[in-house]
């Protein structure tokens, strides 16, 4: 029988943890529900408790933190972790189970229907979650629908050899990513999903938490695909010196002077720091095969899963919604 951990990452969410942390151990009845309290100032910890949870505590704000901590102290061999604001359908939590344990994969991402997102996502938040997508696509090739999905599962291998180095919501960034530049079998599950409780209210700032957001994705580009990204640095600090320079070689070819003096020595710096990020390119991409090298071995250093669930993880469940209207999507 594998051991399966559901991890809650909490900040005052007392409306809704009771009822997250039932149904999960409905579904999942051979599971370990983790709830872990962000510093809530509510009755989300005393609650959890209640309905049976395993309460444990991060004092570092952030889900980003939350996340390493949970990541760091809990072993299973299968990890479902999903935000409690009741806002997710936990029913689909078995077909992305056995998404997971069929097809032999190291991450399902429930993908929110885009009905459900046009309905109840606010505008805001909807936008930025279109564009990350499509800059992510851009960036790292990309099939994902929605990177910000708070709701995923994840194998062992996965969980013990991420990084985890956000502190934010950018983790959900962070997750994508990391599976993206290692390579690993991943696949979007579309579930519904549903407004929040009365009362309750999203902790995601849509201009501060996108910017950082944003920073994160320039961040783990730099870090994953340094050729690219200091490979652009050059063609834009070459050009700007061929630019300022055109008009001085003019004056020269006519003249056979250089009249702008100061203009000549900002032409050649700004070409110098064009070459200097040429090779810093060059040997940070050397450096990054050598460690995504040692980070495969690592991952492969863990078993993988093994080809059936046992029943005992699972009860039977009234099928989701979207496993009626929906097919699934893999990458």
């Amino acid at each position: 029988m594998m051991n399966i951990a559901v991890l809650i990452p909490c900040f005052n969410e007392e409306i809704t943890i009771s009822s997250m942390v039932t149904e999960f151990r409905q579904q999942l009845p051979a599971s370990t529900v983790y709830v872990y309290d962000n510093n809530s100032s509510d009755r989300t910890s005393e609650l959890a408790a209640d309905a049976g949870a395993v309460v444990r505590h991060e004092s570092i704000q952030g889900k980003g933190a939350v996340v390493r901590r949970m990541f760091a102290d809990i072993d299973a061999d299968i990890y479902i972790i999903v935000d409690g604001d009741g806002t997710y359908d936990v029913p689909s939590v078995n077909q992305m189970i056995n998404k997971l344990v069929d097809e032999r994969l190291d991450m399902v991402v429930g993908a929110r229907l885009d009905s459900a997102i046009l309905n109840l996502y606010p505008p805001g938040h909807r936008l930025g979650n279109v564009i990350i997508s499509k800059f992510v696509r851009f960036l790292f090739g990309s099939d994902f629908t929605d990177i910000l999905s708070g709701y995923r599962v994840f194998s062992k291998r996965f969980v013990k050899t991420f990084p985890a180095l956000s502190t934010g919501f950018e983790v959900e960034t962070e997750l994508t990513v990391h599976s993206l530049a290692m390579k690993l079998p991943v696949a979007e599950f579309p579930t519904p999903y549903y407004r929040r409780a009365e009362g309750s209210s999203s902790k995601l700032n849509t201009f501060r938490d996108g910017a950082r957001i944003f920073l994160t994705i320039i961040s783990l580009f730099k870090e994953f695909r340094p050729f690219i990204f200091f490979g652009l640095l050059f063609l834009f600090f070459a050009t700007a010196s061929v630019v300022f320079s055109i008009p001085l070689l003019f004056t020269y070819l006519e003249t056979g002077l250089v009249p702008q003096i100061p203009m000549a020595i900002v032409s050649s710096g700004i070409m110098l720091l064009a070459f200097i990020s040429l090779v810093s390119g060059i040997i940070l991409n050397t450096l990054y095969t050598a460690r995504w090298e040692a980070k495969r071995a690592h991952y492969q250093s863990f078993p993988g899963l093994p080809d059936s669930i046992s029943s005992d993880n699972s009860m039977a469940s009234t099928p989701s919604a979207t496993e009626q209207s929906q097919t699934n999507k893999t990458i």
